[in-house]
Formats: structure tokens, sequence, C-alpha cells
């Protein structure tokens, strides 16, 4: 079985940070900087992901079983864990399925209900890209505006852009993969799913993917949980708002 590429900072109490769909653990180093002054940060890109390896297999299932295999690697148990959109879904079924592994949790602007897939113009500017015709950053930028016209989210997926060899560009995720099974990235917690500890449940004041509704199946899901809300910020709000963020998060924690 593969292993999941990390960056690993600091020293203490282990943290685990997932990053979202079409991230890495890259979008966490300023916060996971901050964080490593109290704990040993790891973070991980997951499968088809950032420098994780590519496989065309992809479910949560799968992802909890590489973070099992990574946590047995390095011998590591009772940590902290934080997920972020589809990191806070394989954090959510680590949790409910290897809760001895498990402190706390913090799940990042996500709940456990299914979610509709709703990645399709993403997908559809991303998979329109050719690197023989666009090889120069301004040229992706250019042919993924057609269909992906907020600057934000374009930067975003920008960073995944590498050169592969020399003169061609190539994205760091398994594009492929994550086409064929964008499905699976909505699914919901199994409906019987319980985790009894500490949950710290962190929305954004201006996104949508947790509201009033979902208080009610994160209460089913996770006994011990609190909904704090992060002022100023949408889905990324680790990024519009990282004082707040931090702050909540360090409270949580104990730090």
């Amino acid at each position: 079985m593969e292993l999941l590429h990390s960056k690993i900072i600091g020293k203490g109490k282990p943290l685990f940070i997932l990053h979202g769909y079409f991230g890495s653990g890259d979008n966490w180093k300023t916060l996971g900087s901050q964080f490593s002054e109290h704990f040993q940060v790891h973070l991980i890109d997951q499968r088809n992901h950032g420098r994780s390896f590519h496989s065309d297999e992809f479910s949560y299932e799968l992802m909890v079983e590489d973070l099992h295999h990574y946590m047995q690697h390095y011998q590591l148990e009772n940590v902290h864990l934080i997920g972020h959109s589809m990191g806070g879904k394989t954090a959510m079924l680590f949790a409910v399925t290897y809760p001895n592994l498990v402190d706390k949790l913090v799940i990042v602007d996500i709940s456990p209900k299914a979610y509709k897939p709703h990645h399709h113009a993403i997908l559809a500017g991303l998979n329109s890209v050719d690197f023989t015709i666009h090889n120069s950053r301004d040229l992706v930028d250019e042919q993924l505006s057609k269909l992906i016209p907020e600057f934000g989210v374009r930067q975003f997926l920008m960073k995944n852009i590498y050169w592969k060899d020399k003169g061609v560009l190539g994205f760091r995720f398994h594009l492929d993969a994550l086409t064929k099974h964008n499905p699976e990235v909505g699914k919901p917690l199994p409906i019987n799913a319980r985790f009894e500890k500490e949950t710290l449940f962190l929305k954004g004041e201006n996104s949508d993917y947790i509201t009033e509704n979902e208080a009610l199946i994160i209460d089913a899901h996770f006994t011990k949980n609190t909904i704090v809300t992060i002022k100023n910020a949408g889905h990324w709000l680790h990024a519009e708002n990282p004082k707040e963020f931090y702050q909540q998060v360090s409270d949580f924690l104990e730090v």
C-alpha cells in the first residue's frame, strides 16, 4: 500500500490537517506553521491530490484506509484531526471508523449530509486545458477563465500547476480520476455512524454548506458537537479569516 505524501512540522501531539477537493497540504502552510508552535503538524496530501500517489480508485472509504496506513507507518495514535470540505468528509468517516485513534475533531464548512455534485464548471474548465497548446500559466488561466469566471477559484486551481517535464506543464492532481469519481465527493456519512468525542464544526458566515437544517444531522452523528460561525468568510474560511479560524481552533484544542 502506498504512503500519502505529507509535510511534517513542529513537535508535540500530532495534529493532522486534511485539505479539500482540488487542494493540497500546501494550502495550509501558513496556519500549519502557526499550529506547529504547539503540535506536530501533518499537512497531508490525500490520494490523487498534491504530491500523493495517483490511483484510478477514489472514495472516502479508501481515503480513510490511506490515513490509517499513514498513522500506522508513523506509529501515531490519539491525534487531533482537522478536515476542510472533502477533507472534512474524510475526517468524519475516519473518526467514526477509528474512534480510538482520534482525540478531538475539527470539521471545516461541511456536514455529514449528502451534497449533489456541483463542480461541473470547474471540471469542464480543467478538462478543456490542453498543455500542448496552453504551455504557459497565462495561457492556462485564459483558457480556464472561459468556464471559470471567478478569479479566486482559478488562482486556487492554478496552485496545482507545475513543470512536469522541460517546457511541459501539468496538473498535480489526477484529473481523470477526479472527473470520473466526482459524485463520490458529496457522499453522506453512513446513517448509523456515531462519534462520541468532542467535535468542532466551523462554518463560513457567507457559506451555505452548513445551515440550521444540518445542525440536526450533525447532532445525530456527533454527540458532543459545537457549531461556530467564522465572520466575513465563505467556504474557504481558513484563508478568508485565518485569525479568527486560528483562535477558534486553538481554544477548542486548548493550546
